[in-house]
Order: structure tokens, then C-alpha cells, then sequence
């Protein structure tokens, strides 16, 4: 058998080219940025927001696999974790935000008729600069708590010389209430991070459409580095094909999920006629962006569906990874789509300073995460839900 060491010298090469990547990236932005700083404040704001659904739908289906228990959770278990350790790196990404709002969000300089008509008077007390820093706040302090308890118990586990049920038990009974917490704050940070770039629109599915996209994107990240470290010790000899089964129906559901949250929203609003949220999907449902939006139904929703139905598909890693790795793709666009026409509602226009935020934000993060990943085992020790799996050696 290989040693912890062997095992993880497959990934330990990684974080120091995407940190060199991400870092040229953001000086490359910053340098755009100094010339046109609107276009490069909302460029970051797209960039940071698909990263952090990274993280946060691991921390989501983490506590989900606490709950629920079963033998899926064994191959990702400890991927998940990592991508919850990557928040602290997200706060810290998050300053530029909060540097760039007068930038980036028109109710600061604009409030319009929002201080005029009576219906906007809550909107106008709750979109304020400093309630909205302050929520951030809020935000990180619960997610950075739940990721420190989940990380915290599941060392202390690894660590403890019995069968593990003690933390086992801990794990679920955190996740519990965790997850709504973990839900609830997420729904008001994308309505105030997001919603709010159109302030007369609303949507009261918008938060919960963001859990399954955030859930659908972490877990086609996690099984894309779950393919990288697929040949290594103690996975290799752990993981069968019916967990990579197990992973791709999940995959599954959480796309039929999207479709399901993405098409509800638009036939409530479109059904309701209002004037105050129609606007929203003119700007998205036809010309260029109509044209993202087809191509979104179909790429992002019929074909993984048809092939996620496939067994073959989803009991060879192979070709569950490439499944992955287009849904990571596709939900960057989809993302894009969300977030763009708040601003530029003539169609999509691709601008040097969107990619240089997506790779200068992702190279931080993935370096940060494979950095992350490399100080605990790869599988969990101890944990009583997965006896018989691999005994393997603890890591440093």
C-alpha cells in the first residue's frame, strides 16, 4: 500500500502554477481596472460569485451526507471538506465587493423611484451600505462557524482511537440546524450580492434556484478532482463503480432541480404579468441572451439528463468526469446569464476583463483548495458509516 505521502503526490504539484496563474490574473485586472474600473468591478462580481457556489454547495451536500448517511459520501467526503476550508479565502475575496459598490450596484447612486413609491420603502431601509456590509458579515461568521465544527470534529475523529459514532453523531446533529442556516444565509446573500444589481426585481424561488446551482456546481467539481485522484492510494483500491453510480444520480437530481427552479420562476412571472419583474426576462429571453438561454436548456439540461440516465455513463468515472466537467462549464455560462444583462441587455459581449477575473479568482481558488486537500487523508478514518472501507495511514 502507499503512504499518505505517495498518495497525495499526485495533487501536491497543483497549487503553486494555479496560484502563479491566479495571481498574474488579478494583477492583470487590477491594471484594467485602473482604466475602466466599471467594467472590471462587475466582471469580478460574476468571477467571485461562480467560485463561491463552489464552496458553498460543498458545504451543502456535506451536511446533507451527515444527515442522510450512505456509502456516496466515502469517495467525496473529504473533497468536500477542503472546499468548505476554502472559505476563509472567499472573505477575504469578497473586500474588492465592498470596495467597488458604488461601482457596481445602482441603488447607491440611483435609487430612482424606489425612494418615491410607497411599494419600494422596505427596499430603500434595506438597501443601505452599511446594512449590507454588516449582513455580509452575518453571512460569513455562520458559514465560517458550521465549515469550523464540520472540519474540527471530522480531525477529532480521524484522531480517535474508537469506532468514531461519538463525532458521527455530532456531525449529524450539527448538520440539522446547519443546514438551514446555511440555506437561509445563502438565500439573502445572492438576493443582495445579485438580485439587487436589478433593484425593482424580485423573486421569492431566486435563493433557493442558487442552493441547487451552487450544489450541482460543487458537485461536478468534486467528481472532476475526484477523476484526477482516481489512480491514488487510498481511492483507487476504496471507490467502486457503484458509488460513482451514486455520485452521478445525485448529479442527476440536482439537474432536474435547476430545470425544475430555473422553468418555475419564469412561469410564475411570466404567467403574473407584473411590471416590476417582466423586465427581468426580456432582457434574458430574447436577442443574444435568448440565444444563451436556448442553449442553456439544452446543453445545460437535455443532454447531462439523457446521459446521467445511462448507467454505463455513471458506473465509469471516465465518462461521469467528462459529464462533470461540461456541467462546471455550463454553469459558469449559466451564472454569466444570471448576472450580465443586469447590465448589458443588449446581448452577451465577452470582455478581456470577465476572463481575466475567472482565472485570476479560480487560480486563487483552486490553489487555495488542493493546499487545503492535502492536510487531511484522502478517505475518512474512523467514521462508523463506512465500515470495512480501506484502513489507510493518517496524513500530516
Amino acid at each position: 500500500m502507499s503512504t499518505p505521502s505517495t498518495s497525495r503526490a499526485k495533487f501536491e504539484r497543483f497549487p503553486a502554477p494555479f496560484a502563479i496563474v491566479g495571481l498574474v490574473g488579478v494583477i492583470a485586472l487590477v491594471i484594467f481596472g485602473m482604466r475602466i474600473p466599471q467594467m472590471a468591478h462587475r466582471s469580478y462580481l460574476f468571477a467571485f460569485v461562480f467560485w463561491f457556489v463552489i464552496p458553498m454547495g460543498c458545504m451543502g451536500i456535506l451536511m446533507l451526507h451527515h444527515l442522510v448517511g450512505g456509502w456516496w459520501g466515502l469517495p467525496i467526503r473529504r473533497l468536500l471538506e477542503a472546499g468548505t476550508r476554502t472559505l476563509p479565502l472567499m472573505a477575504v475575496l469578497f473586500i474588492p465587493v465592498i470596495l467597488g459598490m458604488r461601482i457596481t450596484y445602482p441603488w447607491i447612486y440611483e435609487p430612482g423611484d424606489l425612494i418615491t413609491n410607497p411599494n419600494y420603502k422596505f427596499k430603500m431601509e434595506y438597501l443601505t451600505p452599511h446594512f449590507f456590509i454588516a449582513r455580509v458579515v452575518i453571512y460569513f461568521v455562520i458559514w465560517l462557524g458550521i465549515a469550523a465544527l464540520l472540519n474540527r470534529w471530522s480531525r477529532e475523529q480521524d484522531a480517535d482511537g474508537a469506532d468514531g459514532t461519538k463525532f458521527a453523531l455530532r456531525l449529524e446533529g450539527l448538520s440539522g440546524p446547519g443546514i438551514i442556516l446555511w440555506g437561509t444565509a445563502l438565500s439573502f446573500a445572492v438576493i443582495d450580492w445579485v438580485m439587487s444589481l436589478e433593484p425593482h426585481w424580485f423573486s421569492t424561488i431566486y435563493g433557493m434556484l442558487f442552493m441547487v446551482i451552487s450544489a450541482l456546481t460543487a458537485m461536478s467539481m468534486m467528481i472532476t478532482v475526484l477523476r484526477l485522484l482516481s489512480d491514488t492510494e487510498p481511492i483507487k483500491d476504496a471507490v467502486t463503480p457503484q458509488q460513482y453510480n451514486d455520485l452521478g444520480n445525485l448529479m442527476l437530481a440536482f439537474t432536474m432541480l435547476w430545470a425544475y427552479m430555473s422553468f418555475s420562476q419564469f412561469l410564475i412571472i411570466w404567467a403574473g404579468n407584473i411590471k416590476d419583474e417582466i423586465p427581468w426576462y426580456m432582457s434574458r429571453a430574447f436577442g443574444g441572451w435568448g440565444r444563451l438561454a436556448l442553449f442553456l436548456v439544452i446543453m445545460h439540461f437535455a443532454v447531462p439528463f439523457l446521459l446521467l440516465l445511462q448507467r454505463g455513463v455513471k458506473r465509469r468515472l471516465k465518462w461521469l468526469s467528462i459529464v462533470a466537467g461540461m456541467m462546471l462549464c455550463l454553469s459558469a455560462i449559466d451564472v454569466y446569464w444570471l448576472i450580465v444583462p443586469a447590465y448589458e441587455q443588449s446581448g452577451p459581449r465577452l470582455h478581456v476583463t470577465d476572463l481575466l477575473a475567472f482565472i485570476g479568482i479560480g487560480g486563487l481558488w483552486v490553489a487555495f483548495y488542493f493546499w487545503q486537500l492535502k492536510k487531511m487523508p484522502l478517505l475518512p478514518l474512523n467514521d462508523p458509516r463506512f465500515e470495512g472501507a480501506l484502513v489507510h495511514e493518517h496524513g500530516d
